[in-house]
């Protein structure tokens, strides 16, 4: 049983001043630097091998377009059982249908050689947490080892307010971005752990960002405002922020416990891909020049959708980025085990949020108190307090 009462850590006020410094504009633009270096070199088969993935199952949410995508495709071609974890798109929408990434990833499937695999579209709703949970049920009646769950969906900007400026809400009260980038996946990666932990050697693959370099450590405010962002891009980086910290966070509590500790979960940026994400809301005339501004330092700056993936796949699938055995067990003693972030597939220095006790647990207890994880059950392995110094 988790413990059940606070720590000192546990009781530090979630607008107490932090103990350690914010990193300077210099630090956050070397990392930057860093980032643009990265983006601009390519990362070729050698760099990502391919692996035997037959008789494992793996879910993707986001994977329907863009790196989310791609990344499917590589991992039928390699004989994975897949479960497409998408929305329906509406008329208007420009991403391909989920049904036809099912078809292109059974044809990618049978060209490997992998004529009876499973690939499914499941819907679900990012925006919707009862969508999450139906998602999660569904899953857990398969009784299925899950071996990865790619937290990939995500967005770059909100609808706006009926039209107009200021904060956006989904139909459960959350800021449209801070649901659907974090929330939504903190949710289902709590439901999906009891079926994860069946697997051999599961791993949690989060798609961050090197935006979170950006993101502001403001648990106050952590269901945004208006002073965020007429965009939502101030919550699109300080979300980012949150989801690297609360994955750190989540892999701590996760080796605390034997039926858990197996469970490797890291976070990467894909690199600066163009895709569809940073589709603006265009009812203000303004954003026209935004859109056109975001398509074409994609077009000349920017890498594809399948260069990007290739990040995912690499956290997904990369021995060094499995179980360490000295801590987590395994047989493969290149496994570094997680809590870390990649810049593509080369580990960086996340924020240092990330190495502190005291910051990591606010944002654990914050999306635990808004998601209701105690009162949904979800906490009982892992618990709500549990803060130590490091």
């Amino acid at each position: 049983m988790p413990n059940e009462s606070p720590t000192e850590i546990d009781k530090i006020a979630y607008d107490a001043p932090l103990s350690f410094p914010e990193p300077s504009q210099a630090w956050k633009s070397k990392m930057g630097e860093r980032e643009n270096n990265r983006t601009e070199k390519l990362v070729y088969g050698k760099d990502v091998p391919i692996v035997d993935l037959k008789n494992k199952w793996i879910i993707i949410s986001g994977a329907n377009s863009g790196i989310g995508r791609e990344a499917a495709l590589t991992f039928a071609s390699w004989g994975a059982h897949l479960i497409l974890a998408c929305r329906e798109p509406g008329p208007a929408s420009r991403e391909p249908h989920p049904v036809e990434v099912v078809e292109e990833c059974k044809a990618a499937a049978r060209e490997g050689g992998h004529e009876s695999t499973t690939i499914e579209w499941w819907r679900i709703d990012m925006a919707d947490l009862g969508s999450i949970e139906a998602f999660g049920r569904r899953w857990l009646t398969t009784e299925r080892p899950l071996d990865v769950l790619c937290n990939n969906a995500g967005v770059g900007s909100s609808p706006g307010k009926d039209g107009k400026e200021g904060v956006y809400l989904t139909k459960d009260g959350f800021e449209f971005i801070h649901q659907i980038n974090f929330l939504s996946h903190v949710l289902l990666t709590s439901m999906l752990l009891p079926s994860l932990a069946k697997a051999e050697a599961p791993r949690i693959v989060c798609t961050t960002s090197c935006f979170h370099y950006l993101g502001q450590y403001d648990i106050s405010n952590f269901n945004g405002g208006t002073e965020l962002g007429q965009e939502g891009v101030g919550m699109y980086k300080n979300n980012k922020l949150y989801f690297q910290i609360w994955l750190t966070e989540l892999q701590r509590r996760l080796l605390l416990h034997g039926e858990y500790k197996h469970i490797t979960v890291n976070g990467f940026h894909p690199g600066y891909v163009a895709s569809g994400i940073w589709n603006i809301n265009r009812a203000f005339w303004f954003r026209w020049l935004i859109v056109w501004i975001l398509m074409l330092m994609a077009r000349f700056f920017g890498i594809n959708c399948q260069q990007g993936s290739m990040a995912l796949v690499y956290i997904a699938t990369a021995p060094e980025c499995g179980p360490d055995p000295k801590k987590q067990g395994g047989k493969d003693e290149r496994g570094r085990g997680g809590g870390r972030y990649f810049n593509r597939i080369w580990q960086e220095e996340a924020m240092p949020h990330c190495r502190d006790a005291d910051a990591r647990c606010r944002v654990w207890r914050k999306v635990a108190e808004e998601l209701k994880l105690k009162e949904r059950g979800l906490l009982d392995v892992l618990g709500f307090y549990g803060g130590t110094s490091d």
